[in-house]
């Protein structure tokens, strides 16, 4: 199994390559396979960038264009802000949106070489409530495969990914922490905190 450091690491690194112009809607409802199309290609994206030969720098920039595409970002940030969100302005869930998503990037995107020769297959899917939960699978080298659930809705007029979660860990629930972490350190500073996000990860 790999170890937490690990997890965590590939659960944030995909994240960071999935957030908010992806797939045109269709009149009709998300279903399974609209969802599985939705993760087959994010799958394609991310294993295609793996093996792109790339320096760290251009594999981070095209893990935040994947990212931007396929993940609904403005719900992810918003979510990892939590209750904060509400006292905050239009501009400022503007601003955080933009710097987390690069934040994200890079955080994570640092950490791609230890990802690379490792792939990530689609597995399946099922309905959970009104989303659709998509299994895959991990292979990274020297670790026993594992899985990572992404989690699909249309919610927002789009097919696109709202969370993953690693062995019960929730990207959404793990950044929360963190930026809380950073918004405690502003003492609820949001403008402090978006600052800090423009040079964070």
């Amino acid at each position: 199994m790999p170890s937490n450091t690990n997890r965590r690491h590939v659960l944030s690194l995909i994240a960071a390559s999935t957030a908010a112009t992806a797939l045109p809607l269709p009149a009709f409802a998300l279903n399974e396979a609209r969802a599985r199309a939705l993760v087959d290609q994010v799958v394609a994206d991310i294993n295609r960038v793996i093996a792109s030969g790339k320096s760290l720098n251009s594999m981070i920039r095209d893990f935040e264009r994947i990212f931007s595409r396929y993940a609904d970002v403005n719900i992810i940030a918003r979510s990892t802000l939590g209750q904060d969100s509400r006292r905050a302005s239009a501009s400022q869930m503007r601003a955080f949106t933009k710097v987390f998503q690069s934040y994200i990037a890079r955080k994570y995107g640092k950490r791609f070489r230890e990802f690379i020769g490792g792939r990530i297959e689609v597995q399946g899917v099922r309905k959970v409530k009104s989303w659709h939960e998509v299994q895959s699978l991990v292979f990274l080298k020297g670790s026993s495969p594992f899985k990572v659930l992404f989690l699909v809705s249309d919610r927002s007029g789009r097919d696109l990914f709202f969370d993953m979660v690693i062995e019960g860990v929730s990207l959404r629930l793990t950044e929360r922490t963190e930026i809380g972490a950073i918004l405690d350190r502003n003492k609820g500073n949001i403008d402090g905190l978006i600052a800090d996000l423009k040079t964070a990860g």
